[in-house]
């Protein structure tokens, strides 16, 4: 099953909904990064002068164009860092499209979804990418003290971290918080694993922009199993 779930979940990000989301994911983030370059110029040009006089050098000219280039290389570096979980956390603003779309596709005879508010699925976003962002920068402290279980402890907090939280994301679609949180108590183990194979992609370049999307539409397969039983 959790193999099954997985390979689905790659399978439904071809559809060129699941797609578009990713490059929406992507485009918000470039679109942030400009931003604030842009912003940074505007406050380095307003507290900056055009010269500066100092002491054995006399007069400099080229202060802002130094800080200019300075703003450029932190930005691009700061993306570096930065760009997957950024694009993360805007592509999961729209990881509700992403299993109704699995749904539409796969499960087309459903009655309707149970909405949440605009609030309570922010909240749940937010709360999401900030367990994980928060929980992983703590690891990366841990992890020059225990090298030779680091990858167990990467997989195996992320797992956690990932089944969870997605599990929880396609249940509440379909059920109350109370009975999503006892479907998850009965199947821990089995999301825990589903979890630690999303994992996987997270250590891989480029493929890591799609990990929400798959797990998305992988966790949406796994609850439906998991509900009929």
């Amino acid at each position: 099953m959790i193999v099954s779930v997985f390979l689905r979940g790659w399978e439904d990000l071809l559809r060129p909904g699941a797609l578009k989301i990713v490059g929406l994911g992507v485009l918000l983030s470039l679109g942030l990064f400009v931003a604030l370059y842009f912003a940074l110029l505007w406050v380095m040009g307003w507290v900056l002068p055009d010269t500066l006089a100092l002491p054995w050098i006399g007069t400099v000219t080229w202060l802002r164009t130094a800080a200019d280039w300075a703003t450029l290389g932190l930005m691009m570096l700061a993306s570096t860092f930065l760009m997957v979980p950024v694009a993360s956390a805007f592509t999961g603003f729209f990881l509700e499209d992403v299993a109704e779309l699995v749904e539409k596709e796969h499960y087309p005879n459903l009655p309707e979804v149970r909405k949440l508010s605009f609030l309570e699925g922010l909240g749940d976003t937010v709360r999401f990418f900030g367990v994980i962002v928060v929980a992983n920068l703590l690891a990366l402290m841990i992890y020059p003290f225990v090298i030779p279980f680091a990858p167990l402890l990467f997989f195996g907090m992320n797992g956690y971290l990932l089944g969870r939280e997605y599990f929880q994301m396609a249940a509440l679609r379909r059920m109350d918080r109370g009975a999503a949180r006892a479907l998850y108590e009965r199947n821990r183990a089995t999301v825990w694993a589903t979890g630690a194979l999303m994992a996987l992609p997270l250590s891989i370049p480029v493929l890591n922009l799609v990990v929400p999307v798959v797990g998305a539409a992988a966790f949406t397969h796994l609850f439906h199993r998991l509900a009929r039983r």
